[in-house]
């Protein structure tokens, strides 16, 4: 069995962690130089290597740098007396799995050596293969739908209306429509009509003459110039000014338009995509959307669902977005443990894929080990994450879904079981045991909570109810 180096050359130090290591029955080996622990690995390997930064002859970072050369994937811990910036920077830019100043919390520093362990033996046990992504991700249900949504349209012309929360990937799949079209060979212009001041809105759009306006010093595109025979992208058209709308419908109608200030009509062939996360509907009746425009584009709809709708895809996705962060900063991709992975598809994410994209990002830069637990999340999402985490209506949705798609049987009858059992064990704890206390409060009758808790099979709480009911 491999073990756990330890190599620092002070004494004391060494004999905490063997007595430590010894008491957790872990396998250890202790050097007291850099030199020593390399000539080492030319016969074995160890499980996990906690080294000292500073050392006579070679430091600590050093050997960090000779030991990632040769094995990669072997966890580095890294201890120094001298807690300033500059280490802790060099201790992880040399792929460090964790920075552990002196003095430590030996029962910490034990945790630190035990997870190190699990990354070791995960890295052992699976070859992650390296693909190609594809385009969109996803194998809930729901986008199911939109794949097969979007194959059917791999041939047509028509308008397409993309509705859906901000951070679905609207855009993504304006871009795939476009690209399995027709009209792939041809651009694919996207604007945000939210984004740009109406007042420059129609000039974006459409183009402009040389002085049509203050500042319009030369003859200008538009995006529906740019986009000739391919697709022009509209995200957030429901935030598009009245005037705008007009003239869109105008375009759509006859299939011409005129720049700013100008008197010649231009002919567009181009295939509108048009986005929106608002309610259309409603915005027409408001009069605050044109009702003959939203006919217009509402010709195909395709609905994203949020993220919450999907919950399964978050695990594929989280390990997509790890992945392509990890390649961008040319770091080490980092890996979701099982309890934050579950913590993460209870959340709702508001934000959605891009949400999720963003937190990704954010713990491939600033997680401080390889396996990512709860613990290192953003303080704001556990702030945000805990009224979700207590939405109990939401977690049995999730587990209800996950076990209609893998097919189980005898769905109600098992989480009913499990319901009661959860409240009644949490009323007899609450109650001290107090059986009549605790029927009260779940609104039982005693017998009846007698019997459910033979039933269920409620040993500890059952014995522990009966000392409490002599009491009483």
């Amino acid at each position: 069995m491999k073990s756990v180096w330890i190599i620092d050359d002070d004494r004391s130090i060494r004999w905490v962690l063997e007595k430590a290591l010894a008491r957790e029955n872990i396998p250890f080996k202790v050097f007291s130089s850099a030199q020593e622990a390399q000539h080492a690995l030319d016969e074995e390997t160890p499980h996990v290597m906690v080294s000292d930064i500073r050392m006579p002859g070679e430091s600590g970072l050093e050997l960090l740098q000779k030991v990632k050369q040769r094995f990669p994937d072997l966890p580095v811990i890294i201890m120094t007396a001298y807690s300033d910036l500059d280490s802790a920077v060099s201790a992880f830019q040399g792929g460090a799995y964790e920075y552990l100043p002196k003095p430590f919390d030996v029962d910490h520093a034990v945790e630190l050596i035990r997870r190190a362990m699990e990354e070791s033996m995960r890295q052992e046990s699976i070859a992650e293969v390296s693909e190609p992504a594809p385009e969109i991700l996803g194998q809930a249900p729901a986008m199911q739908e939109v794949f097969r949504a979007i194959g059917r349209l791999a041939q047509s012309h028509a308008t397409v209306l993309i509705t859906g929360e901000s951070g679905t990937g609207k855009e993504l799949v304006a871009s795939a429509l476009h690209r399995h079209s027709p009209r792939a060979a041809r651009p694919f212009i996207a604007i945000n009509t939210a984004a740009i001041p109406k007042e420059l809105l129609e000039s974006e759009l459409f183009g402009h003459e040389r002085g049509s306006f203050t500042g319009a010093q030369s003859m200008r595109r538009g995006r529906f110039e740019q986009a000739e025979g391919g697709t022009l992208f509209l995200d957030e058209i429901g935030d598009m000014p009245p005037e705008l709308q007009t003239r869109l419908l105008r375009v759509l109608s006859d299939g011409n338009f005129y720049r700013v200030g100008g008197h010649q009509p231009i002919k567009a062939s181009v295939r509108i995509i048009a986005a929106t996360h608002q309610d259309l509907e409603a915005r027409v009746k408001q009069g605050l959307f044109r009702e003959d425009l939203f006919h217009r584009i509402n010709v195909i709809r395709l609905r994203l669902p949020s993220l919450r709708e999907r919950r399964e895809d978050i695990p594929l996705l989280a390990r997509h977005f790890l992945q392509k962060s990890a390649q961008e900063l040319g770091v080490e991709t980092k890996r979701l443990s099982e309890a934050t992975l579950k913590y993460l598809c209870a959340q709702d994410f508001q934000g959605n894929v891009r949400q999720l994209e963003n937190l990704c990002h954010w713990l491939t830069v600033m997680a401080p080990s390889v396996t990512i637990e709860v613990t290192d999340l953003p303080p704001e999402l556990k702030m945000e994450a805990a009224p979700a985490a207590q939405n109990w209506v939401a977690a049995l949705e999730h587990e209800a879904d996950v076990r209609l798609n893998r097919g189980d049987t005898g769905i109600m009858g098992d989480l009913t079981r499990r319901f009661e059992k959860a409240l009644i064990v949490k009323a007899l704890a609450h109650t001290g045991g107090r059986r009549i206390e605790a029927s009260q409060l779940l609104g039982l009758g005693r017998n009846t909570l007698t019997r459910k808790i033979q039933e269920l099979g409620i040993d500890a709480e059952k014995e522990s109810g009966k000392e409490a009911d002599l009491a009483e």
